[in-house]
């Protein structure tokens, strides 16, 4: 996104992954998606979720209103029954309820909006606190999360001007607000803070999407007086209620690796996990937490929805050495649009509110509220990964086959991270293979305990499972986890001397071929290109131009201007295999970022660099022979918009 808006048609999203759908199927014998239906006169682009005490489900929309709707559930009528029961908002991207009146946050203040006089439409919009905003159209606002102790939580999104940056007062900071109206700076360091929420026993977590500092997506463990990371909301840490010391001033351009840079900084927050980018999604929006056993085995968990792969992913926590890191798994795909928002209904299933206009999404529908519900099936899934003094102990949900599971052979590890730097994400660095030495099953079946070498503190690790099979022969569901590792156990035996990090990895993000992606003009030119095109960014994700004429044999000079606030490139296939590409690209998993999310496949002819925002670039090329080819930006997702054709006649 910047963060999760990425500017987007999402009604021309006509294609997805052959693999995502088999997923999606496997996964809907254990929760099932359930349409809700919407009126045809209702353009429900959901911003915010929030149930009534009489089990109404209110519903914010980006177009400034709430609708109420009784019966979500189907149980009294086929059709639920939608109310409008306020307009005119500006934007609300959250909604609660509390004591009969819902809460939002505008562009510019936290209101309550009650209806004094019972009928059925709001008569009182009061104003609890208002910040100053400067009219860019990046300052989103969220929530409010409301606390056990009534108070609210909001978040504030950076302004962008090529790069995150706090243009007014408290903009990347997490405020506190009581009912009366009085204001606490809370944490900052944020930088699209879309989504936050509550674990089961009521700390704080928020999430993060990939942008400048911030190298992938993520989910960190707040206190009051926190920093996350990034450095823009410092601008207001001299504020005389600010409750952080930190100085903006003190941040270099590049800062080496983020676990290395905050030692010894108080109260600089690391994330508890990271999820790798365009692998685990590309934009978190919602965080949820499971707290009972009526919706499976995973109580005490959090759930994380992705707005721009219309799917929900799953994180175990634990804590070591008294602060919080985890693993990440898959966890249900296939939903209609970009999801944003989540709440639990009575009946125990999970309502999923989804919005797709001007920010990218897989679903192709510009907007829906469906509903997850599990079927009571066990799945069989990787419960828990806890890290052990020796590697980790991989808790499964039902008892594995004993000699699969104790064959070192079906585990693979491999560590990596981000950089952290002032730039728009971070390519995958110091990967590194670790060692499975031994894996040891439990008496009952349930448990793996693997002995690693090769883990490392500040890293991500990621966990495949090769041939695994419950004892009764059913597959794994989701074989792939990725868990990091802020600390090791008191007393790990894991050599940390011995695992220095190599801050100088290089890596081109432009392809392997070189000859596909000629940056400066042939020496054999000797009058120049035949043909200049500049081709630009517009909004809607789209490239400036979707038509470009040349001839056969021309000499051509390309330049790419990327004028948009995310990364792009433009890739020229050969014809008929755009939408191959895009999908070779969106599959390249955590190689992507190194490579440009350029595959190496004789379909791609020409392209440039992944190139960060407000940047350009110019290739050079010699037209093909007649035809018409495909060109697109092959980042994950961007492909099923972002194209045109280059036309050789």
């Amino acid at each position: 996104m910047n963060g999760i808006f990425y500017s987007i048609l999402v009604s021309l999203f006509t294609q997805v992954s052959f693999a995502q759908n088999d997923i999606a199927d496997r996964e809907n014998k254990f929760y099932q998606i359930i349409s809700v239906p919407i009126p045809d006169s209702v353009k429900l682009e959901v911003g915010g979720l929030a149930f009534t005490d009489d089990d109404k489900l209110g519903v914010a929309t980006r177009r400034g209103e709430i609708w109420v709707i009784e019966d979500p559930y189907q149980q009294k009528n086929r059709l639920p029954k939608y109310s409008l029961f306020a307009s005119g908002l500006h934007e609300p991207l959250w909604l609660a309820q509390k004591n009969g009146a819902f809460y939002t946050t505008q562009r510019s203040e936290l209101t309550k909006i009650s209806d004094t006089n019972a009928d059925g439409l709001a008569d009182n919009f009061h104003t609890v606190y208002s910040w100053p905003i400067s009219g860019n159209y990046h300052e989103y606002s969220y929530g409010p999360l409301i606390l056990p102790n009534g108070n609210m939580l909001v978040t504030l999104n950076l302004s962008w001007v090529g790069r995150g940056e706090s243009l007014t007062k408290w903009r990347g900071w997490m405020l506190q607000i009581t009912e009366d109206g009085k204001m606490t700076p809370f944490a900052t360091g944020m930088r699209s803070p879309a989504a936050f929420g509550l674990n089961k026993v009521g700390d704080i977590f928020f999430a993060e999407n990939q942008g400048d500092w911030i190298g992938s997506g993520r989910i960190t463990h707040l206190d009051q007086g926190d920093f996350a990371g990034h450095p823009a909301g410092l601008r207001w840490s001299g504020e005389p209620n600010s409750p952080i010391a930190l100085k903006r001033s003190s941040f270099p351009d590049s800062a080496g690796l983020m676990f290395d840079y905050a030692k010894g900084k108080p109260n600089f927050k690391l994330p508890s996990i990271w999820f790798p980018h365009t692998v685990m999604g590309i934009s978190t929006s919602a965080i949820i937490s499971v707290n009972s056993d009526k919706f499976g085995p995973f109580e005490g968990q959090l759930l994380v929805g992705d707005q721009g792969h219309s799917k929900i992913m799953r994180a175990f926590l634990e804590k070591v050495n008294g602060q919080y890191q985890g693993a990440c798994f898959p966890f249900r795909e296939g939903f209609s649009s970009g999801i944003l928002r989540m709440a639990w209904g009575s009946d125990n299933s999970l309502f999923v509110g989804m919005t797709s206009r001007g920010w990218a999404s897989t679903g192709k529908d510009l907007y829906g509220l469906q509903r997850l519900k599990w079927d009571g099936k066990i799945p069989m899934e990787i419960k828990e990964m806890r890290i052990t003094k020796d590697g980790f102990d991989l808790e499964f949900t039902k008892p594995v086959d004993q000699k699969m599971a104790a064959s070192v052979s079906n585990y693979a590890m491999t560590g990596f991270t981000y950089s952290y730097h002032k730039k728009y994400g971070s390519p995958v660095i110091n990967s590194r293979k670790c060692t499975i030495k031994k894996a040891t099953v439990s008496s009952d079946g349930k448990t793996v305990k693997l002995d690693i070498n090769g883990l490392r503190e500040g890293y991500i690790h990621e966990l495949k499972v090769d041939n695994l099979k419950s004892a009764d022969g059913e597959e794994i569901l989701h074989p792939k986890a990725y868990y990091t590792i802020n600390s090791f156990p008191e007393g790990s035996v894991h050599d940390h001397h011995a695992m220095n990090h190599d801050n100088k990895v290089e890596v081109s993000g432009c392809g392997e071929d070189s000859q596909k992606s000629v940056r400066e003009q042939p020496s054999d030119w000797k009058k120049g290109p035949d043909i200049i095109i500049t081709m630009a960014t517009k909004p809607g994700l789209k490239f400036d131009k979707e038509l470009i004429e040349v001839r056969p044999g021309a000499k051509v000079k390309l330049i790419f201007n990327n004028n948009d606030d995310m990364l792009h490139n433009l890739v020229i296939t050969t014809p008929g295999k755009g939408a191959e590409v895009g999908k070779l690209a969106m599959d390249m998993g955590l190689d992507g970022t190194n490579a440009g999310y350029i595959p190496a496949t004789n379909s791609v002819l020409f392209h440039t660099c992944l190139i960060q925002p407000e940047t350009s670039q110019t290739i050079y090329f010699t037209a093909p022979k007649a035809g018409d080819y495909p060109y697109l930006c092959s980042f994950p997702g961007h492909s099923f918009v972002m194209k045109g054709i280059m036309r050789v006649k």
